[in-house]
């Protein structure tokens, strides 16, 4: 019986995962989708803006949400059965996409594979690393993984303070085809630095491709045939040297306000919330009023991208409803007084 293929599409928040797999949604050409996201915190913002893609690939039945939780820490209880139930259709899908959350390892979740419920029925095509361009050339997510290994292999009381690193390494290292989205906001020289040093750390035999808007062709994401839980070995993992995966180090919460009337001051705000309180992504749905179409809002750092996607339906409350994710420790109050609505 042929097995399901399966792409595992990781990456830090906001390189551009949601619009990758809308992409190959309208990309589709007829072949049966399935996709099942994740999101770290209790409002579930991606598969809302796959829902809003207006393409007849994005069915309701074909998306499915596991928030609240981490899938390489849920696999048992969420995973596995979300994927058995997909598998299990009268006419299952033809390939399966997984969006993880920002936050989420790949590795264990690829290891789930090898679980005996779906281990004949279906495999890991690839793992697909996307990573913001424009950040990356800033400076931050570059800390050598095979460095940090030494320096706790001679130090194994040596504390990391930057979470955030060490998920981006683990991410990378279990790819098998890397995708550095946003190259359209990286100067020349800048991108081929950066191209150099992503390529350097790469397992033999990934590749590595650049994007805008997460535009990678379906022949080029899809059909890899990498099979990556038979290849787990090959794939070291900084946080499997520490044991241990705790997420204790970000926290999420919903924002909840009624009509945005003045757009252009609510970003000026939003732009200063995030810098003042360091703010690691801001995700969701302004409604404003006047405007029959809700209007999406992401922003990664300073930068916050916003648009329109689809009307409001009849019978849906009309709300600003924003996801903030950060460090331990965000100052709710003081982050909701600074937008002001």
């Amino acid at each position: 019986m042929r097995r399901v293929p399966a792409t595992v599409i990781t990456g830090f928040l906001g390189a551009g995962k949601t619009s990758l797999v809308r992409h190959l949604l309208a990309q589709a050409a007829g072949r049966r989708l399935a996709v099942v996201v994740n999101e770290f915190g209790e409002l579930g913002i991606d598969r809302e803006l796959l829902l809003g893609c207006g393409d007849a690939a994005c069915g309701d039945g074909d998306i499915v949400e596991l928030a609240n939780g981490c899938l390489c820490c849920t696999v048992a209880e969420d995973f596995l059965p979300t994927l058995a139930r997909l598998l299990d259709r009268p006419a299952p899908p033809e390939h399966i996409l997984i969006e993880t959350s920002g936050l989420a390892l790949p590795k264990p979740l690829v290891q789930a594979f090898g679980w005996p419920e779906i281990r004949t029925r279906t495999t890991v095509d690839g793992v697909l690393a996307m990573i913001d361009g424009g950040a990356l050339a800033a400076g931050r997510h570059a800390d050598d993984l095979d460095e940090v290994a030494r320096r706790r292999a001679d130090d194994p009381a040596l504390a990391h303070d930057d979470p955030i690193a060490e998920v981006f390494a683990d991410q990378l290292a279990c790819a098998d085809l890397v995708v550095l989205n946003k190259t359209d906001l990286v100067r020349p020289a800048a991108l081929a630095r950066i191209q150099g040093e992503i390529a350097a750390r790469l397992r033999p035999g990934v590749r590595l491709v650049g994007a805008r808007h997460g535009r990678v062709p379906p022949q080029v994401a899809l059909g890899l045939s990498a099979a990556a839980e038979d290849d787990l070995a090959a794939r070291p993992s900084l946080h499997e040297l520490e044991g241990t995966h705790d997420h204790d180090d970000f926290e999420s919460f919903v924002l909840t306000a009624g009509e945005v009337a003045d757009a252009e001051r609510f970003l000026v705000r939003l732009r200063e919330a995030i810098r003042t309180h360091a703010v690691l992504r801001v995700k969701g749905f302004v409604d404003r009023p006047g405007r029959d179409r809700r209007q999406v809002v992401q922003a990664v750092g300073n930068r916050v991208e916003h648009y329109f996607d689809r009307p409001w339906q009849d019978g849906e409350a009309r709300r600003t409803r924003l996801v903030v994710i950060g460090h331990k420790g965000l100052d709710r109050a003081a982050i909701t007084a600074a937008l002001g609505v």
